[in-house]
């Protein structure tokens, strides 16, 4: 199908306005000067698509299918050799990726693992450093995403606590975002950790790590941040804000593919403490395969893996580092925020029906949009038929994502183009109402 209107029409009305949201010929400019342009190249893009989903499943890369690739091919030659013999060696496959992705999260190599899932990781981190004498309470805010709630409620749990006394949640003030004044202002000593999303994921707002952090340790809690919708899109700091722990997954920004291996940071100042999901690969690799009944932690963030890596699920994260670091995460960052801009501008000025629910602060934003209709559901539907690949998040949310590493500032000026079809024909009548539930 055709994701474009004639160009010799479009073409005839894309004069520069100077003002205002970008024309065709503008956004044609833009993409012609852009240096993260050719990395769309390295992704196998689905044909005849506008993939704005990033944020959910990244793309695959040319990279990452190789490296999966190579992967398959020592197990096929090396069989159990590969856990010495491989190159890279199977054995610390998590650590080496940890030490690639220590400055995408600003961390020391040591701080940061590749293992478990994230809501594992959750498990564990949440497990291990909730200390009741600390404080009793855990903040969280209302917009989380469920699992960080289902992985916190179950480990309160587990030491005899209430989750119904023991979550304090912050609630949203407009059901979009969550004012961190708010934040700020529920911890108390009561408090002991504080455990909050980076990016907010149906809205994009991107929190203030640095001041909820601080808040936080001024109060004597620990601060913990679930980086997934922010990892690869948005560069972070953990180390030098005093992050104590953080968790993220690879599917999205990092285009490492469905159910990625899952990461986690921990500050270097927790070096040592026992996990409280503690597993065989976990175990210090000097001794580990001395098969010692009593566990001795490495001593650094690869305390934290529980079982075996997953190396075929793992290897696409290999590959997918090479684009990451080729673009530069500051590069990716600059990129993703003019795409958003130039989305936002277009949203308002084409679709009076709808309403932007990502904060218009860039400082303040992740890397998607969130456009809002009552009919968000019907008309992500009749996108999806147009070939325009976004994702609907209840009650009134189609999530626009384009990814700095596969799309253009063309492709979001088509983007709005479908949307606004689809309003003067009010072809989202065409689906059925949605049941309920969130996908």
């Amino acid at each position: 199908m055709d994701n474009s209107r004639d160009d010799s029409e479009s073409d005839a009305t894309a004069e520069s306005s100077g003002d205002g949201p970008p024309t065709l010929a503008e956004a044609r400019e833009m993409d012609h000067d852009d240096a993260l342009s050719h990395f769309r190249d390295r992704f196998f893009i689905p044909d005849d698509e506008l993939y704005a989903d990033g944020n959910s499943l990244g793309l695959c890369s040319v990279d990452a299918a190789a490296a999966l690739d190579e992967a398959v091919e020592q197990w096929k030659t090396l069989a159990i050799r590969g856990w010495t013999d491989a190159d890279p060696e199977w054995y610390t496959y998590g650590e080496r990726l940890g030490d690639r992705l220590a400055p995408l999260v600003g961390a020391e190599p040591e701080e940061v693992v590749v293992g478990n899932s994230t809501t594992v990781n959750i498990h564990t981190l949440v497990g291990t450093f909730y200390d009741p004498s600390r404080g009793e309470k855990i903040l969280v805010n209302d917009l989380d995403f469920p699992t960080d709630h289902y992985a916190i409620r179950a480990q309160l749990r587990q030491v005899g606590r209430d989750p119904d006394e023991n979550l304090r949640v912050v609630e949203s003030r407009d059901g979009r975002t969550i004012e961190e004044d708010d934040i700020v202002a529920a911890i108390d000593e009561d408090v002991g950790m504080v455990f909050m999303p980076s990016v907010l994921y149906r809205s994009g707002q991107l929190l203030d790590i640095e001041r909820i952090t601080e808040a936080a340790h001024d109060a004597g809690a620990l601060a913990g941040f679930d980086l997934a919708h922010s990892i690869g899109a948005v560069p972070h700091a953990l180390s030098d804000l005093d992050v104590d722990f953080a968790v993220w997954c690879h599917y999205k920004y990092l285009n490492a593919g469905p159910g990625a291996a899952a990461g986690l940071y921990v500050n270097e100042r927790h070096f040592g403490v026992t996990p409280a999901l503690a597993g065989w690969w976990g175990h210090e690799k000097e001794t580990q395969f001395e098969m010692r009944h009593t566990y001795t932690p490495a001593h650094s963030a690869g305390a934290f893996q529980i079982g075996t890596p997953p190396i075929l699920a793992a290897a696409p994260l290999d590959g997918a580092l090479d684009v990451v670091e080729d673009a530069g995460i500051d590069a990716l960052r600059e990129k993703s925020l003019a795409l958003t801009d130039s989305l936002i501008e277009l949203v308002d000025d084409r679709l009076p029906d709808c309403e932007v629910g990502t904060p218009r602060d860039p400082t303040r934003r992740g890397g998607h949009v969130a456009v809002e209709h009552p009919e968000a559901y019907r008309i992500s539907e009749a996108l999806k038929d147009r070939g325009v690949i976004v994702d609907f998040r209840a009650p009134n949310v189609v999530r626009v994502c384009p990814s700095p590493y596969y799309v253009g500032f063309e492709d979001v000026y088509h983007m709005v183009e479908h949307l606004e079809a689809i309003f003067e024909d009010a072809e989202y009548e065409q689906y059925e109402k949605r049941g309920g539930g969130v996908t």
